[in-house]
């Protein structure tokens, strides 16, 4: 089969195509003809050898894989060779005391797709049948391929931990990413009031146009929480969607609420931030932290997709071969949406 291998850590320049043996699917496992694969900043960090990804090498990337199923391994039932499907990037144990409490998402013994093991920038890809969702027809491979870790992670993050309430106010941070996007959808579903923050006013035009309510320019306005301030009369946002990290961390907190909360998925800017102790115990502010999400995340953003309810916002769509290409597009921070890889 065709893939991207990464043979050595460093920049994109590492991602080569190259023909590898197709695999065989095992027990409980099926092999996936992979259509699409998302990009994330995952995918970054495991390709450079960052944040403590040392995957063995030589590795394939891409934990976002959407395809049809190409061959089940034995004792697989209830899916059959054709089946239009989305590959779940958690390889989870289903006995530990999260996996029972339905909180698979904080598996002990969990394991990443395109991380742990070989991912999605391939033609074909095997995962534990377990890790499949179906895919309607009204959902699109590159759609599908763009929804896991934005869509599944900002609805963890809003509904599962910060427990959104309709007329809420809600910060976003960098809404023009993945994330972000998916985020201004999740909190205008939940009928509430969004501000949207940005490196420029393009992208800020896109977000009102996914429905934010407060544009600001973080370039133009890095004190933002003062901006957040004006816009909320002094009050605060209730919920701060923050997954930028060391940059952003102090204004974050700084924009919160009254019994506010902030949570926070990731840190792409750095992982240790400066936090006024005094702004979060005088305003019984919360600090949530946030990590992936569960099957049942999923399910409830899947069927919101379905009904046409959510649309995963696409930058662009490389081809399998320009790999690297598309790792140096979503470096650069030009990007609204998700990155995906197309596999003809």
């Amino acid at each position: 089969m065709k893939a991207v291998l990464m043979r050595r850590r460093g920049g994109p320049e590492v991602l080569q195509v190259e023909e590898v043996p197709t695999p065989s699917p095992g027990p409980g496992e099926v092999l996936v003809r992979v259509h699409a694969c998302g990009l994330n900043h995952l995918d970054l960090y495991t390709r450079a050898g960052a944040q403590g990804r040392k995957a063995k090498l030589p590795h394939i990337l891409g934990l976002e894989p959407a395809g049809e199923i190409a061959a089940l391994g034995e004792g697989v039932t209830g899916w059959r060779v054709g089946d239009r499907v989305l590959v779940g990037a958690f390889i989870v144990c289903g006995e530990c005391e999260f996996c029972r409490a339905g909180m698979d998402n904080l598996c002990q013994r969990r394991k990443i797709l395109g991380v742990d093991r070989w991912g999605g920038y391939a033609e074909y890809v095997v995962a534990p049948a377990a890790n499949l969702m179906p895919l309607g027809p009204n959902t699109s491979y590159e759609a599908a391929a763009a929804i896991q870790a934005a869509f599944g992670t900002a609805w963890h993050m809003l509904v599962s931990r910060a427990r959104i309430r309709p007329g809420e106010t809600v910060l976003v941070l960098a809404a023009g990413s993945g994330i972000g996007t998916a985020a201004i959808q999740i909190a205008k579903h939940f009928g509430c009031r969004v501000i949207a923050t940005a490196s420029n006013n393009d992208k800020l035009e896109k977000a009102r146009a996914l429905g934010a309510d407060v544009l600001i320019n973080y370039r133009e306005h890095p004190r933002f929480s003062l901006r957040v301030m004006e816009a909320t009369g002094g009050r605060g946002a209730d919920i701060v969607f923050e997954h930028v990290g060391s940059d952003t961390w102090k204004e974050s907190v700084a924009s919160l609420a009254f019994r506010g909360r902030l949570v926070f998925c990731g840190s792409t800017t750095g992982r240790w931030g400066e936090t006024d102790l005094w702004g979060v115990f005088y305003k019984e502010a919360e600090i949530l932290g946030s990590f992936g999400a569960t099957r049942a995340d999923f399910q409830a953003v899947m069927e919101r997709v379905e009904q046409g309810i959510f649309r995963p916002v696409i930058d662009r769509i490389f081809p399998l071969e320009e790999a690297a290409d598309a790792h140096r597009y979503l470096e650069d921070r030009r990007v609204f949406g998700k990155v995906v890889l197309r596999i003809p």
